[in-house]
């Protein structure tokens, strides 16, 4: 066996916060464009089933299909992608990219407390001190009246905040919810073919449908590379799970909020105000004291760990 060199698990951590931090930013050019939610779903769904059913097949596993495999499907489909990207991508049409991706660096601090309400897990007080800390974050961003552009905006960081709650339930679903044998990415594989007919449903009911034919657009540019860099790097940090462990593998959620913030500063032009540099800041330090440890409930969930971010 070739040995890999010991920068490799580092330098792919990098990767999948440059690559997950690159998503949101990709969404507000899709929405900017006059996209809407439920149609960009279905079609990251596409787009992320093309690309796994051909890893799949190349790595021969086959996609599980008995009522306990479906009933995870089923779940990460909603909890995991239809719920939480329609209030986010419904928030980033409103708010800053940068922004959005700060709330959603709140997804470890809310799987915890749902976590803790469970029973799963043991509040001490770092991790208490980790949720204060996030509490004083998102009041940083809409408290002050620096923080956001127009008040008007408020209700749409409450929005923003809805997809961390959800994907802190999807983590703690499937941190219970295990099913012997089957593989990360035929779960999301599974989720994605289970949710295309609800996201194509959604989308033809509420008039979001959206048809990306050529000459393409920079909206449609933005929903495929959203979709591909978001599947790719799903892999990588799968790989990343097995070789480094999923603590090492959860410091991509530090990369992930930088990351996205400097994409949507590159990207988009955005700025913002000292309000939401500091509430970042504070976020980030939360989010240090409530990451999971080797003997956490939430560590086994890699499936939903893709939503460090």
């Amino acid at each position: 066996m070739i040995p890999r060199p010991r920068w490799l698990p580092a330098a792919t951590l990098l990767l999948v916060g440059a690559g997950w931090g690159l998503t949101t930013p990709l969404v507000k050019l899709a929405v900017e464009g006059g996209y809407r939610p439920f149609g960009i779903i279905f079609w990251q769904l596409v787009i992320g089933a093309a690309i796994l059913w051909p890893v799949q097949a190349v790595r021969r596993q086959r996609l599980p299909l008995g009522r306990p495999h479906l009933r995870v499907y089923a779940a990460l489909a909603a909890l995991g992608t239809l719920f939480p990207n329609a209030a986010t991508y419904r928030a980033v049409e409103q708010l800053p990219a940068g922004l959005v991706t700060i709330l959603l660096s709140s997804v470890p601090m809310f799987a915890f407390a749902i976590a803790l309400a469970l029973g799963d897990e043991r509040l001490g007080p770092g991790r208490l001190a980790g949720l204060v800390l996030g509490l004083a974050g998102v009041a940083m961003i809409v408290g002050p009246e620096a923080a956001l552009p127009d008040r008007a905006m408020l209700g749409f960081v409450l929005l923003a905040l809805v997809a961390p709650l959800v994907y802190g339930v999807e983590g703690n679903y499937m941190a219970r919810a295990v099913v012997p044998g089957l593989d990360p990415l035929a779960v999301v594989l599974g989720a994605s073919l289970v949710g295309l007919p609800v996201a194509a449903g959604l989308a033809l009911v509420t008039g979001q449908w959206i048809t990306p034919a050529p000459p393409w657009g920079m909206a449609d540019l933005a929903v495929f590379a959203s979709s591909a860099v978001d599947t790719t790097i799903y892999g990588a940090y799968v790989w990343l799970v097995a070789r480094a462990g999923a603590v090492f593998a959860a410091q991509a959620a530090y990369l992930v909020t930088g990351f996205g913030v400097l994409w949507s500063v590159a990207l988009l032009g955005e700025s913002y105000s000292g309000w939401v540099w500091a509430a970042m800041g504070v976020m980030l330090a939360g989010l240090a004291l409530v990451q999971p440890r080797a003997d956490s409930a939430l560590v086994p969930a890699a499936p939903a760990a893709k939503h460090v971010r």
